[in-house]
């Protein structure tokens, strides 16, 4: 057998495919021989960033809407006709002082960066169990295992999605569909670009790193791309760590 990291033939959905890490994983799938089915906001300009056709298809949706899961999934079965991988990248932080946080905040997070893996993921797993291996990544954080500053709740929810991945890494093995999730750390991002206008938050992550500088969206895709392929078929209920050292830095 031959494990390669060639994704020829197989479909993948992206969400949060705009910008940042999830235009990042885009690319570097079709780099790869991946066709993509690409989901983000209306207002993300999603469709002008792609040249949509053979191997591309775009919806432009909000993943918190009650009907985002059926539609996603079967506007990529009606271009592809299949579905092989699953990245739940779509995501979005709230900072603030715990005390100054609001139960509306939390609840807004929550619906991006939990409860939409959970709707989407049950939504594509039909066409995910006709696969011989099928594959789930859910973008979780080093905030999975860790607090930070002014983060709480964001680091709640990326707590919520390594449970979830592991739970869901345990019942989906059955069908050989392998779930993981990475586990980025502080990656120049348009997500992140507004605490990184705090010179103090900025040098506090790129202190704690011992590789002593930020992620590029590019360097969290490539190991997308390995979770992805036939070389990880016997990983699951794994968080990835990408985070140039960030977390062994006490």
């Amino acid at each position: 057998m031959s494990a390669t990291l060639s994704l020829e033939n197989k479909v993948a959905i992206i969400t949060g495919a705009a910008s940042g890490i999830g235009r990042a994983i885009a690319n570097t799938y079709l780099e790869h021989g991946a066709k993509v089915f690409l989901v983000d906001l209306p207002n993300q300009n999603l469709t002008s960033q792609f040249d949509v056709g053979e191997n591309i298809g775009c919806l432009e949706k909000d993943i918190t809407d009650a009907d985002a899961p059926a539609q996603i999934v079967a506007g990529c079965i009606e271009k592809f006709g299949r579905l092989h991988i699953l990245v739940n990248n779509a995501g979005i932080a709230i900072g603030g002082e715990f005390e100054d946080l609001t139960d509306d905040q939390m609840m807004t997070i929550f619906q991006v960066n939990v409860n939409s893996i959970f709707r989407i993921s049950q939504a594509a797993l039909p066409h995910l169990k006709k696969q011989e291996r099928g594959r789930i990544i859910n973008l979780g954080s080093i905030m999975s295992d860790m607090g930070g500053p002014m983060l709480s709740i964001y680091g709640m929810s990326k707590h919520a999605v390594a449970g979830l991945t592991k739970g869901m890494a345990v019942d989906l093995g059955k069908h050989q569909i392998t779930v993981n999730y990475l586990q980025p750390g502080s990656i120049i991002t348009a997500l992140s670009e507004p605490f990184m206008d705090d010179p103090e938050f900025k040098a506090y992550w790129e202190n704690k790193a011992p590789i002593g500088r930020l992620g590029d969206p590019e360097e969290v895709a490539y190991c997308a791309l390995f979770l992805a392929a036939d070389a990880a078929q016997f990983i699951s209920g794994l968080g990835l760590n990408v985070d140039g050292g960030a977390m062994i830095n006490f």
